[in-house]
């Protein structure tokens, strides 16, 4: 999975590179910088010294030491005053420097703390806004697994407006839920209440001897039905990947997904994805609700009314919001698995 939020000590990640928040003086200083220092020991602030202070933007790397990870690289983001002197360039660029030095290195994966939201003031949620689109602008171009690590979920914050759309949308979907099955309930017959109630068995009458049930397909009638068979999820995905008019690399960096696991998608006709695989092309081809419906059937899913993660999914898809990066921010802070995520 290319992008990813998780929950979890950066300081214990196993990817090739980590992001400190680097004091821009050679000083060890708290949260994210303090967590990755003791666990990589006395080198690393020996290697710091050796490189001297950082201007903000300004981004270097170490070797990680006793960490996890191969590298470190340490990241000096601007200090929040009141987002009236640049500070959301400064941040832009910041990240802008990180990824664009981890390229250089051929890194392969790397995990980043939420810069500048920490001691340096920065809205949260103007964070996480900026951190996501400089990954996605960066992901349209280059190959690297990126993990936005947070320690606590509500780091991560959305819009008022869209967290109470969300939240309406699934309180709606549930009443409905429960309406629908008080109905049912009220609608079965009152002689067929009372046998469920009291666990009667309704017993099958015997079928007569050479009945049609009894009788065996031949082989000819089972061929002409497998004849009927529909069309499978890779056959399905190349083709509206051709009808689109755009590239595959477009088409599986916008899903959220590697070139690698697309490469298996593509080779192999009788592919089965995992549901989310599913989805989150449906994503990236921008289908409608009925469209992705009809998708995920190619694959023998399903979206249900039963299934949080369907419900947020389908209020995406009847507001017609296709960001994959904002609906796997919402699918977080509802402990649901990702949109995109191999398994």
């Amino acid at each position: 999975m290319p992008f990813e939020i998780v929950r979890g000590d950066i300081a214990l990640m196993h990817t090739d590179a980590i992001v400190n928040t680097a004091n821009p003086k050679v000083l060890v200083g708290a949260g994210v910088d303090a967590r990755i220092h003791s666990t990589a020991g006395e080198k690393l602030l020996e290697a710091r010294r050796r490189i001297g202070d950082l201007s903000v933007t300004d981004a270097v790397m170490t070797d990680g030491y006793d960490l996890f990870a191969r590298y470190v690289i340490h990241a000096c983001g601007p200090r929040y005053i009141d987002g009236m002197h640049g500070e959301e360039e400064l941040l832009r660029q910041t990240y802008r420097n990180v990824l664009q030095l981890a390229a250089e290195k051929n890194l392969e994966s790397i995990s980043f703390p939420l810069l500048s939201a920490g001691s340096y003031g920065y809205p949260k949620a103007e964070a996480l806004h900026i951190a996501v689109s400089e990954f996605e602008r960066f992901l349209e171009t280059y190959e690297m697994e990126i993990r936005l690590v947070v320690f606590q979920k509500d780091v991560v914050k959305l819009s008022e407006n869209l967290t109470a759309s969300v939240r309406s949308f699934i309180d709606d979907v549930y009443v409905r839920a429960m309406e629908q099955e008080e109905h049912a309930m009220h609608a079965i017959r009152p002689e067929y209440r009372d046998r469920r109630n009291s666990h009667a068995i309704m017993e099958m009458p015997a079928m007569p001897a050479g009945s049609a049930i009894e009788e065996k397909p031949s082989r000819k009638g089972l061929e002409r039905f497998l004849k009927k068979r529909e069309k499978g999820f890779s056959e399905t995905l190349l083709e509206k990947i051709d009808a689109s008019g755009k590239k595959d690399a477009e088409i599986y960096r916008k899903a959220n997904i590697s070139r690698k696991h697309f490469s298996k998608i593509r080779s192999n006709p009788d592919y089965h994805p995992t549901k989310n695989t599913v989805l989150a092309f449906a994503f990236a081809l921008e289908m409608d609700l009925p469209e992705t419906k009809k998708f995920l059937r190619t694959a023998g899913y399903a979206l249900s009314r039963s299934s949080l993660s369907d419900v947020i999914v389908e209020f995406f898809l009847t507001t017609d919001n296709h960001d994959l990066y904002e609906l796997n921010e919402v699918l977080f802070l509802y402990d649901q698995p990702l949109i995109g995520n191999v398994t």
